[in-house]
């Protein structure tokens, strides 16, 4: 054998084993708006990767989801340690999905569907003529999870007369408390449906 030809057999061997175990990862799904039961058209989908050990994200894909609500990108098996699939659409709750790398295989398509709700807001309205009045309620139904939802946790109003709180809630769907007066018989429950895109106000005069 020439001494050029196994040189070049011997380049190729080495390219071959440096590529050995890489392939494109493809990710893929459907993004629905569950208020309306239809896809999310219009939303920006981003996709990013997180270096292995670091907290530094890089952008590495972006689309506009459709009439059929479906997303797909197909991208390097880089070695990284998770990737972020990031949502938004005006007036809906952004959404942010991450999928480790471990969990992700490039012997088949990688099905991940998402789906998010259309913003909506509940103005708690507490009206009393008694300034030594204590409130107590706590939440009953609500939208959880989001930076500026309102919290789970019993909540006390004293001395106040006339306040009023902004919730978000996904839409169309049912805000309600449970509320009692500390020394009265006055307690009982509030609730509305907010309405996608608006503010309902549900008023406690006690």
């Amino acid at each position: 054998m020439k001494l050029t030809t196994l040189f070049l057999i011997l380049g190729l061997a080495s390219i071959t084993a440096c590529n050995k175990g890489k392939a494109d990862f493809t990710l893929k799904g459907t993004i629905t708006d569950t208020t309306f039961s239809t896809s999310l058209e219009g939303a920006t989908v981003k996709l990013y990767e997180t270096e292995a050990g670091t907290f530094s994200s890089t952008l590495i894909a972006e689309s506009t989801i459709g009439a059929d609500g479906s997303y797909s990108f197909t991208f390097p098996r880089n070695a990284v340690e998770s990737y972020t699939l990031s949502i938004h659409k005006e007036n809906y709750f952004d959404q942010e999905n991450i999928i480790n790398f471990s969990a992700m295989t490039i012997e088949e398509d990688n099905v991940r569907d998402f789906s998010t709700a259309a913003k909506s807001w509940a103005r708690l309205r507490f009206i009393t003529t008694t300034p030594l009045a204590e409130l107590h309620y706590i939440k009953q139904l609500g939208k959880q999870g989001c930076p500026s939802c309102c919290g789970i946790d019993e909540q006390t109003l004293s001395g106040v007369q006339n306040l009023e709180i902004i919730c978000p809630n996904d839409g169309n769907s049912t805000y309600s408390y449970n509320y009692w007066v500390i020394g009265t018989a006055d307690s009982g429950n509030k609730s509305a449906i907010t309405t996608a895109f608006d503010t309902v106000t549900i008023t406690l005069t006690y």
